[in-house]
C-alpha cells in the first residue's frame, strides 16, 4: 500500500480497500464507496476510478459516518457482513435523487435487526421528506420488497438549512448549496478537523449560496467537491465538458488544504480523469481526484 503526502499529517492511499475502517475513538478517516453521478457505470474503462454511485464513509472518534446512498452503499454493506457486533451508523443525504439513494434498498445491514440507522436528509423539491423518498423507492412496481421489510432500527431526522447534528465532540453542520437541486452540504468538525462534503456545486453558485458553501469549507482539511459538467451531448468528451475551476476558486479563497474532486460524469472514463487530475494538479497542488477504495487519513 501507497501512501503519498497531501498536506501536513494528511495523506491518501490510491489502493484499492475492500474491508471495513477501523473504529479508533482517535482516528479520522475518509473512504470513498462510490464517486459516479447521475447513473452507475461499470465498465473496462471506469475500472481504475469506479463506476458506482456515490457513497463517502467517514470514521471519526469511533463515530460511523456515511454521506450519500448511491450503488456505493451496497458495497459498503457487504464489506460490514464482516463484523461481528452490532452496528449503529448516521446516514446523510445531499439530496433524493435517484443517483443519492439508489443502494439504500440492497443495503443489507439494514436488514438485521440488532443494527440501528439514523438517516438524515431535507425536504425534495416536491416537500418530500427524506423518509417518504426512501419509501417510494421501495414500493411496486420499482422494488419488490418495501422498507418495512428493513428489520433494524430507523431513526428518520430532516434537516434545513443551517441545521446542526451534534454526535459527542463531532459536529456536523449542513448548508443548502444548490437550491435547483434541493441539495445540502456537509461539513464534519472533530477537534481543530474538519472535512467539507459538497458534491452538488453549481457552477456559478449564487450570492447565497456562495456564501454558504464558503463558510462550510472555511480552512477545511479535505474538501471533497464535484466537478460541475455540461449535459450529455452527441460529442465526444473532452476536458472543457468537466469544469473543475468553481471548487478550485472556492478552495482558494477559503484556504482549504486539500481539493478532492469527485461524482464523476458517466463518460468520464479513467484516461479522461487522469488528464482531469493533471489539469487540476497543475493549478492546485494538493488535489487529488477520488476513486473507489481510496482512504483520506485527516487525524491518525
Amino acid at each position: 500500500m501507497s501512501n503519498f503526502e497531501l498536506s501536513g499529517s494528511q495523506s491518501y492511499v490510491t489502493e484499492k480497500q475492500t474491508t471495513p475502517l477501523s473504529s479508533s475513538a482517535t482516528e479520522f478517516l475518509v473512504q470513498f464507496w462510490g464517486v459516479r453521478g447521475l447513473i452507475a457505470t461499470p465498465a473496462s474503462n471506469t475500472n481504475r476510478y469506479g463506476g458506482n454511485t456515490g457513497c463517502v464513509e467517514i470514521r471519526v472518534a469511533g463515530k460511523e459516518l456515511i454521506f450519500d446512498g448511491g450503488t456505493g452503499l451496497r458495497v459498503l454493506g457487504k464489506t460490514w457482513q464482516q463484523l461481528q457486533q452490532p452496528i449503529e451508523a448516521h446516514l446523510f443525504f445531499t439530496n433524493s435523487q435517484l443517483n443519492r439513494i439508489q443502494g439504500f434498498p440492497f443495503f443489507a445491514p439494514a436488514f438485521i435487526a440488532q443494527n440501528k440507522f439514523h438517516i438524515y436528509g431535507a425536504a425534495a423539491s416536491n416537500s418530500a421528506s427524506i423518509k417518504q423518498c426512501l419509501y417510494d423507492q421501495m414500493l411496486q412496481p420499482h422494488f419488490p420488497y418495501p422498507l418495512q421489510v428493513m428489520q433494524s432500527q430507523l431513526h428518520f431526522h430532516n434537516l434545513n438549512s443551517g441545521s446542526e447534528v451534534k454526535l459527542d465532540d463531532v459536529s456536523i453542520n449542513a448548508a443548502l448549496i444548490n437550491k435547483h437541486q434541493r441539495s445540502l452540504g456537509y461539513r464534519v468538525t472533530w477537534q481543530n478537523f474538519s472535512v467539507a462534503y459538497i458534491t452538488d456545486l453549481p457552477k456559478t453558485p449564487d450570492k447565497v449560496e456562495q456564501e454558504r458553501i464558503l463558510q462550510l469549507i472555511e480552512g477545511v482539511n479535505f474538501f471533497i467537491a464535484n466537478g460541475t459538467y455540461n449535459p450529455p451531448t452527441a460529442h465526444n468528451h473532452d476536458l472543457a465538458d468537466l469544469q473543475w475551476q468553481t471548487a478550485v476558486d472556492l478552495a482558494d479563497r477559503a484556504g482549504v488544504k486539500s481539493l478532492v474532486i469527485s461524482h464523476y460524469h458517466p463518460d468520464d472514463d479513467d484516461e479522461f480523469l487522469d488528464r482531469v487530475q493533471s489539469d487540476v494538479k497543475s493549478v492546485f497542488p494538493k488535489a487529488v481526484l477520488a476513486s473507489e477504495g481510496m482512504i483520506l487519513s485527516v487525524a491518525k
